[in-house]
């Protein structure tokens, strides 16, 4: 298998893990593998990432923001 051959696998430095069931519910922000809050909406993650330097163009980018359990408009579970 050549490099070209082999899949892309980004490594984005925000992570937003599935939607917590509590009251509100919230999504844990990881950033640069440490957790560095709780999100309550997409604005949440735009501040976590501001605080550590990182600006935003594009939340549907993977290669900047990883969705897990979710996109940008899940904050309740269903």
């Amino acid at each position: 298998m050549t490099e070209s051959a082999s899949p892309y696998i980004s490594h984005p430095r925000i992570l937003v893990l599935g939607v917590q069931p509590t009251t509100p519910p919230f999504r844990i922000v990881e950033i640069d593998g440490q957790m560095v809050g709780e999100a309550r909406a997409v604005t949440d993650v735009l501040e976590a990432a501001a605080a550590f330097g990182i600006t935003v163009h594009d939340l549907d980018d993977p290669d900047v923001v990883r969705w897990v359990g979710g996109d940008k408009f899940t904050w309740t579970r269903h």
